[in-house]
């Protein structure tokens, strides 16, 4: 582990001790696979087993990394139909481990990193999880956001608006070369931006299946995690974010996708009976400018990737593969803007 992310378990678990309702130590940590934004570890201690999420240490940019942000909506969330995960404590007091952290409950099911289910052996099951998928999508975008206390928890406004000038800034931040792939994506959407319908939701930010824990007995979603870049926003970004996701290729960082899949022979919907699915759900008729938001979400993911590059590149991301992603953000433009050609 890098000494940047080192951990003083003593210190870790006095303070625990003092700050949970039952926390006896003594603990060892585990850290999990993925979490390249926010390192994640299993916290094993004598009171039980438990979660902890913390930002990375070194310099962050602003807004990224916001660790009591994911606390706040998770607590908020904990009542709702969206299953998610107790969480028990926000610490804010970086001298306790380098930097600001929660602790959660650990989870104990499945999550898997290959669209096409390769574990599962029924195409019938591997139906169902998609359906608890979009089941899932559609109860967050049903919440209440008054109700749970978050009707602060984003700005008003064209949200797409908003989060193109956000993801812009973020991208030319931590561009480490030009890419021109890039520069006509982002010229095309800003020139192709659609009017704000008014819709406003609570939106994930990161929906797609490796960011769901499913139950290892049945095709049921009992934590949908990583909350970070969730806000307030307009639903079809999460949508179009993973149906994105489905429409890359497999093997392209930790993100297996579909592409050149049947995923009739895999009893996977496509993308429209999986859109046609969500729409019914959430009472639509058909969504305009389709091709915009899928393209978006290509840009989106292009600059986080970005950003993971460019802290590989000065020593603080949290996962080893983090060198690699950098090569990801112009084949993730290339394929924006081929969506863009065929939506046409």
């Amino acid at each position: 582990m890098p000494q940047v992310l080192s951990i003083n378990n003593e210190q870790l678990t006095a303070y625990l001790q003092d700050h949970v309702d039952g926390f006896k130590g003594p603990i060892t940590l585990e850290k999990f696979a993925g979490g390249q934004s926010n390192p994640t570890f299993k916290v094993s201690a004598k009171s039980g087993v438990y979660v902890l999420r913390r930002q990375p240490s070194g310099k962050l940019l602003k807004s990224a990394h916001a660790v009591d942000r994911e606390y706040r909506v998770l607590n908020a969330l904990k009542d709702s139909d969206v299953p998610v995960a107790k969480v028990f404590h926000l610490c804010e007091d970086i001298s306790v481990i380098g930097s600001m952290f929660y602790l959660m409950e650990y989870c104990d099911g499945a999550v898997y990193w290959s669209a096409s289910l390769a574990e599962i052996d029924s195409n019938e099951r591997r139906s169902a999880m998609y359906n608890e998928m979009n089941r899932v999508l559609a109860a967050l975008h049903s919440v209440d956001v008054d109700g749970v206390g978050l009707s602060d928890y984003g700005k008003a406004g064209n949200y797409f608006e908003r989060q193109l000038t956000r993801w812009t800034s973020q991208y030319r931040l931590t561009e480490l070369k030009k890419i021109s792939a890039m520069d006509q994506l982002s010229q095309w959407l800003e020139d192709n931006l659609p009017e704000d319908d008014g819709r406003v939701c609570l939106v994930h930010g990161d929906f797609r299946l490796d960011n769901m824990m499913f139950a290892k007995d049945k095709p049921q979603v009992i934590a949908l995690l990583d909350w970070e870049l969730s806000t307030l926003g307009h639903p079809y970004a999460d949508l179009a974010y993973q149906c994105m996701q489905l429409r890359m290729p497999a093997g392209m960082g930790s993100i297996d996708g579909l592409k050149d899949i049947d995923r009739g022979s895999l009893g996977i919907p496509t993308e429209q009976e999986y859109v046609d699915l969500y729409c019914q759900r959430m009472g639509i008729e058909r969504i305009e400018n389709w091709g915009f938001y899928l393209a978006f979400s290509f840009f989106r993911l292009a600059a986080i990737a970005q950003g993971v590059a460019k802290r590989a590149a000065e020593g603080n991301a949290s996962n080893e593969h983090a060198n690699k992603v950098g090569a990801f953000v112009e084949p993730l433009a290339q394929m924006a803007l081929q969506v863009v050609t065929q939506e046409k």
